[in-house]
């Protein structure tokens, strides 16, 4: 079975790849959004996300602030992930469909961590087949190495077969608001509905 980094019921969980601990706790009074977190990253939101470049679904080079241009829902993952990318990125689809309900557009973003297999044409089909807003992007193995780490996600290739390997990887949802950032991380356990209304709650809040 593959193996993931996010483990649920814990009361922190750590970013494999930067050693960030991810800490459910209180948010900080001073905290614009401190009503709509469930948990804070130690030493702040800061430490999540940053700038990115990548290629998108039709070959074009772009960067985050061509892809963050309204509240987005950032997953990495795989095209090739046999059962967890597909039932995290349905969710979030979904998520997506509740908030448009509510009259709040939001994009779900899609970043492959597997370069090797997941061309742009690969990530565009896996992605309009899941939602007809979802952007998917991918890149060189140095451009996708750099957007993980900019979020502090964890992936490693399984040794094996050449062409039919697993990719163990992280698999929090990420939150990123234009011209503010990474605001909030969410759990695989967290459903469609629990994940559109803290969405709604910081958007609200901006």
């Amino acid at each position: 079975m593959q193996r993931v980094a996010a483990i649920a019921g814990f009361a922190a969980l750590v970013g494999l790849s930067a050693g960030v601990w991810y800490i459910t706790q209180r948010p900080a009074s001073d905290d614009a959004y401190a009503a709509c977190r469930t948990s804070q990253i130690a030493g702040g939101q800061d430490q999540i996300g940053g700038p990115f470049t990548l290629v998108n679904g039709q070959g074009e080079t772009v960067t985050d602030t061509d892809v963050i241009t309204e509240p987005s829902l950032v997953y990495f993952g795989y095209t090739y992930c046999p059962d967890v990318c597909p039932f995290d990125v349905a969710r979030n689809a979904e998520a997506i469909d509740l908030l448009d309900e509510r009259g709040i557009s939001a994009t779900p973003v899609f970043i492959s961590i597997d370069p090797d297999r997941d061309t742009p044409e690969v990530v565009a089909d896996f992605a309009s087949n899941l939602h007809e807003k979802m952007v998917g992007l991918t890149g060189s193995p140095e451009q996708v190495k750099a957007a993980s780490q900019a979020y502090r996600t964890y992936y490693r290739k399984q040794d094996g077969d050449p062409e039919y390997y697993l990719v163990d990887h992280s698999t929090f949802t990420y939150l990123v608001l234009p011209e503010v950032g990474f605001v909030d991380f969410f759990r695989r356990e967290v459903t469609p509905e629990q994940m559109a209304d803290r969405v709604a709650c910081f958007i609200g809040a901006s």
